[in-house]
């Protein structure tokens, strides 16, 4: 089976752990959904989140999902001027025989404007 990666992000309206359990769940459910993928199918996921976001371990979202035996981190993204605010995003290896032009690449919100070029 073909190994592909998978982007997403979202923009968080707040730091605080809840929302963004919410709204990382929400990423990981619509990229799981929107390539036909089940926990099965995930290698390993990559999270990074702006430094302003501190409250809670993306990747915590991810376990509360049922996602328990696919190795997570999460690292914090560089500290650029200028550069949106609250966002998490995520790269996740996965098992699909999807082609790569056909991998569905998910923004939710605000940050579809961080890739236009392979927002879905």
């Amino acid at each position: 089976m073909p190994v592909r990666a998978v982007r997403g992000a979202v923009q968080l309206e707040r730091d605080e752990p809840g929302h963004m359990d919410e709204q990382v769940a929400r990423l990981l459910s619509a990229i799981l959904e929107r390539n036909g993928l089940g926990s099965d199918d995930l290698i390993s996921i990559w999270f990074t989140a702006t430094p302003d976001l501190h409250s809670d371990f993306p990747a915590a979202a991810a376990r509360g999902l049922g996602i328990v035996d696919v190795p997570l981190i999460c690292a914090q993204e560089l500290d650029i001027e200028g550069a949106m605010p609250r966002v998490v995003r995520v790269l996740a290896h996965i098992e699909s025989d999807l082609p790569r032009s056909e991998i569905a690449h998910v923004y939710l919100g605000a940050a579809g404007a961080l890739r236009k070029d392979i927002a879905q």
